[in-house]
Formats: structure tokens, C-alpha cells, sequence
């Protein structure tokens, strides 16, 4: 049976009347605020190339691992949904099979945001007025790829109509940029910036580790097997972020652990896992130096700090070998902040040149640790939740567990960090409505005035995001 497709306006709002009156009141100034972007990893080859996006699986499958770890949970093959295979192997290329897959499982993301973001989508950006199932599968890939032949769903287009100021896309030191020169230089004014995401060159355990500090060698022309020629690669490297508008590093570290080891200590560290295998002791010491030598190098070029920690990446270690990186087998884990952070603080905590932003994918440290740190050190900020907790619940058990201790002004605003273009506007608005709701309860609980709550969500929305990341 086919039935309607329909967003309600009140969507994600308490269902108080009297609380709902006050986040409507709060979200109807600020709903068609401009969308800041500070954080994610959508392709910027999109933007320099401006090319149509070839069918409706490309856009809202492949890329979206959000999309494809939820059917391979249920025995879907990731080969069956397009995703490539590192070695090359056969896939399905036919798209229009690929988008009937997703369709008759459609039910299995009842209750996800992804439900909430890909509905979004189908009703605001292409119309659609049925909900997608296994009858109106073939309806829904004919009005998008239909759409997507048209000048107005180019990637240039739909940010611009989107109202997104800035985007930024996350490149490693040893991507040449050359999607962001061509850009800058085709005279397109979207604003679509680069973040710097050392991991490859900074973390022992990365693969390729070795030949990706040889790469750096010969990007930078620098000795980047001494310890001053490598220090000296990285910094020629973000000057070069920086030329191309980077306001930002990014560092995906598995822990938070920081150290901060004498000069002749960190130069025996670097050569010994520069050199040969690192010991597991060595990597993550090392890793910590480098968080440490990554914020020294931040108080010189002003780049803001981003430090995600908290992820066992590439669990499923057959799906890392036929598949690579990023294909949704990335799992959270226990993470310390107090202890780990301290040589770090210690050494620039206090610095006003220093901006570090906190992210989590571990909420028992929201009220326990993250609050508290960034309630006290000026160096400190509180990224919003992410990643497993980018979701309505998420999102309110964050603000209520960081706000008493942090206040609000401690935190970032909102980003995305998605892979999916369109997930952008439909994530933005999740979280504008969920903050309002959120002040909404605190307004009629008579804890804050409606007028500051009207400055607040402003601020939450727009203001916070493009002040932290020095947009």
C-alpha cells in the first residue's frame, strides 16, 4: 500500500503545547539562517568540477556509511550496494538495482536519523509526496535521477540553494589540494575550504605509515626521516592549507592521550617509528607528542584544533581488507580526557592562542570530564555530539549533560561531518530544531527569559560555529 510522505512542522519539538509554542516561536527566526559547514568529508572535487552526480544511488548510498553498515548488518553485501572494493573486485553497477535494495529494507532505519535525514531529503530537496518502499522505488529513482539531469541539482547549484556560507572538506598533509585550487581559481564564490588531517603521517599505525613520510619528503622537499625536517614538512604543509583558506586541523587519534617528552627524548621517539614497526607503546606515545607539537604549531598559525577521539576504526577486519577505511565498522570506546589531556594543558591550556575543540564518542565523559575541562581552560571548546550520537537523543542528552557545568558558550554550535551532500541541510535542521526544543523547556521552566533564548539560538545556529573556526 502506498502511502503519504509528510514532514509535520512541528517535528522533534516537545510535545508540551506550551513548550512547543516557544520552540516554534525560537525556530522561526533562525530556521533560514545560513548553514556553516565547519567539519565534514564531502568530495571537493564535486564543487571544482561541477559535474551532475550520475544517479540517485551515487548520491545518497555509496557514499553514506550511515546507509550501507545498516544493510550489511542485515546480510545485504556491501558489493551489492556499489560500495568499491579495493582490489578491484566486481560490484554492482547498476544503480537502479542498487536503489531497489535500499528500498524494500527501507523499514529497517525506522526510528534512525538516517530515517529522519533521507525523508528530509525526499519531500524538501526533490518533492516527493509518497514514502519510498518497494512499490514506489522505481517512482522515487525516476523523479531524482530525473532531477539530477538538470542544471538546478548540480553540486554548485544545491549549495547555493542550500543557503551553505561554508563548507569544509578534511585532505590529509599528502593530498596535492588540487580539487581546492581549481575552485579558487574557476571564480565560483562558494565557499568550499580544506581542514588539515595529519593521521596519515602522524600516526604509526596508519597503513602505509612510511610511504606516506616519503611522499611528505618529496611534497615539501624536506629530510622528513630527521625530526626537524619532519616538524619543518608539517608546518610548510598547513602554510599551504592555510593559502588555500583552512581555518582548521582535524585528529582522529584513537585515544586522547597527550605527552609532552624533552626535545632529545621525541627525536629518539620519531626514529625509532620513523625507522621500523613501532610497538604499540611507541605509537600511541608518539601520537601523543604529536598532539602536543600539532598545538604549539596551532598557537603559531592560528589553525583551530579539532581532537576526535574515541573510535576503534576498521573493527571488522575483512571488511577493512576487501573494502579499506570509512565503511562504517568504526565502533566507540571508553575514552579519558582528565588524565590524558593534562600534559597538553599543562604545557598550553591557559594559552588564549590556543583553540582545541572536544569531541566524544564516549557520553559518560559529557558531565564527568568534557564539561568540566571546558569550563575552565580557555583553550578549551566542546564540539557537538557526533558521529553515533549526531541524532535527536543525541543531541538533547548532550545539551543536558554540558550545559550546567559549560554553560553554552563553551560549545561549537553544530556540524555535520558527513560524506552525503544532501544529509547536510537535513542535519542542520534536526539540530536547529532539537536546540530550540531544548531552550524551549528551559524558558518555560522559567530558568531563562525567551528574548535571551531568541539571542541563543542565533547563536547556537550561526554565530558560536563561525566564531570557533574562525570563519
Amino acid at each position: 500500500m502506498i502511502k503519504p510522505l509528510h514532514l509535520h512542522p512541528d517535528r522533534l519539538f516537545p510535545s508540551d503545547a506550551d513548550t512547543r509554542a516557544v520552540a516554534r516561536r525560537l525556530h522561526a527566526e533562525i530556521r533560514d539562517l545560513p548553514i556553516i559547514s565547519p567539519h565534514g568529508h564531502t568530495d571537493p572535487s564535486w564543487f571544482a568540477g561541477d559535474a551532475p552526480f550520475a544517479n540517485p544511488a551515487e548520491l545518497l548510498i555509496t557514499p553514506d556509511h550511515y546507509v550501507f553498515r545498516m544493510l550489511f548488518s542485515q546480510g545485504v553485501p556491501m558489493e551489492d550496494l556499489g560500495v568499491p572494493c579495493v582490489d578491484g573486485g566486481t560490484i554492482e553497477t547498476d544503480p537502479r538495482k542498487i536503489w531497489r535494495r535500499f528500498a524494500e529494507r527501507y523499514h529497517l532505519f525506522h526510528g534512525t536519523p538516517s530515517r529522519i535525514w533521507h525523508d528530509w531529503v525526499y519531500a524538501e530537496v526533490f518533492g516527493i509526496e509518497v514514502r519510498l518502499s518497494t512499490e514506489t522505488a522505481d517512482h522515487y529513482y525516476d523523479v531524482i535521477d530525473a532531477a539530477l539531469k538538470t542544471e538546478l541539482f548540480r553540486p554548485r547549484a544545491l549549495f547555493e540553494r542550500h543557503n551553505i556560507e561554508v563548507l569544509t572538506t578534511t585532505e590529509s598533509p599528502i593530498d596535492t589540494l588540487e580539487h581546492h585550487q581549481a575552485i579558487r581559481a574557476s571564480g565560483w564564490r562558494g565557499r568550499v575550504l580544506t581542514a588539515f588531517r595529519p593521521d596519515p603521517v602522524l600516526d604509526p599505525d596508519y597503513e602505509g605509515f612510511h610511504a606516506n613520510l616519503a611522499v611528505l619528503a618529496d611534497l615539501t622537499r624536506r629530510d622528513t626521516l630527521s625530526w626537524s625536517g619532519y616538524l619543518d614538512a608539517l608546518r610548510d604543509r598547513r602554510a599551504v592549507f592555510a593559502a588555500l583558506g583552512a581555518t582548521s586541523t582535524d585528529h582522529g587519534h584513537p585515544t586522547a592521550f597527550t605527552a609532552d617528552l624533552p626535545a632529545v627524548e621525541a627525536e629518539a621517539l620519531f626514529k625509532r617509528v620513523s625507522t621500523g614497526p613501532a610497538t604499540a607503546s611507541d605509537a600511541e606515545l608518539f601520537r601523543g607528542q604529536m598532539l602536543t607539537e600539532m598545538a604549539a604549531m596551532s598557537v603559531d598559525d592560528g589553525l583551530v584544533m579539532q581532537l576526535h577521539p574515541g573510535s576503534f576504526r576498521n573493527h571488522n577486519a575483512a571488511v577493512f581488507r576487501h573494502f579499506g577505511r570509512d565503511k562504517g565498522a568504526d565502533i566507540p570506546t571508553r575514552t579519558d580526557y582528565v588524565r590524558a589531556l593534562k600534559p597538553l594543558l599543562d604545557r598550553f591550556g591557559s594559552d588564549p592562542r590556543l583553540s582545541l575543540i572536544l569531541f566524544t564518542l564516549d557520553e559518560t565523559t559529557y558531565s564527568r570530564e568534557l564539561a568540566p575541562l571546558a569550563g575552565h581552560y580557555p583553550a578549551l571548546k566542546l564540539g557537538p555530539s557526533w558521529w553515533f550520537h549526531d541524532s535527536p537523543e543525541g543531541m538533547r542528552r548532550f545539551r543536558e549533560q554540558v550545559t550546567e557545568t559549560a554553560g553554552f558558550y563553551n560549545t561549537v554550535g553544530f556540524n555535520d561531518d558527513t560524506r552525503a551532500f544532501l544529509s547536510i541541510p537535513a542535519r542542520h535542521d534536526v539540530a536547529r530544531r532539537m536546540d530550540c526544543g531544548f531552550m524551549a523547556r528551559l524558558v518555560v521552566e522559567h530558568r531563562l527569559e525567551e528574548d535571551e533564548a531568541h539571542d541563543l539560538a542565533r547563536a547556537l545556529t550561526y554565530d558560536l560555529v563561525k566564531a570557533a573556526y574562525k570563519l
